[in-house]
């Protein structure tokens, strides 16, 4: 069996057009990812099929070379029915996100920044490391309208 080399090369575009996109913090760029992604995994299957071939239905005068493996057939179709299911599971969130935010950015989680701040901890490490208390402290007095961007500071107790 040889390989269609331009199967790679759109295969490998794909994905990697696809992996970009995931990275984004828009939800229509994720999902235009996904979309990418499916379409690359789609073709991978269909290039691990093989060559096309008869029907697979066995007759004991043919020999089994010469058949097609509907395996990767079905592998496809399956491809395509979860990738439509996770689509449209994506748009539902996509429209929720716009209707809710006017927006379909990702923001960041402030509970999200402080775990990822703090360090991983030890069993024996644990009793050494000062507690941290988190408070939210506005950038102006004037942003203090409801969506104003706030910052995250962090105090342990020996500071106060």
């Amino acid at each position: 069996m040889s390989v269609n080399i331009t199967l790679l090369v759109v295969m490998a575009a794909l994905f990697a057009a696809g992996i970009y996109l995931l990275l984004e913090r828009s939800l229509t760029r994720v999902l235009l990812g996904l979309i990418l992604l499916a379409n690359g995994a789609n073709m991978l299957l269909l290039s691990a099929g093989g060559f096309a071939g008869k029907a697979p239905l066995y007759a004991a005068d043919i020999p089994a070379e010469e058949y097609n493996d509907p395996l990767p057939q079905a592998l496809i179709l399956t491809s395509i029915v979860i990738s439509f299911a996770v689509t449209a599971f994506m748009l539902g969130i996509i429209y929720r996100s716009w209707v809710l935010g006017r927006q379909d950015e990702v923001q960041d989680d402030i509970e999200d920044r402080r775990v990822a701040s703090q360090s991983s901890f030890d069993a024996e490490d644990d009793a050494e490391v000062p507690l941290e208390t988190t408070e939210f402290t506005p950038v102006e007095e004037a942003e203090e309208a409801p969506g104003a961007q706030r910052h995250l500071t962090t105090s342990t107790e020996e500071e106060r």
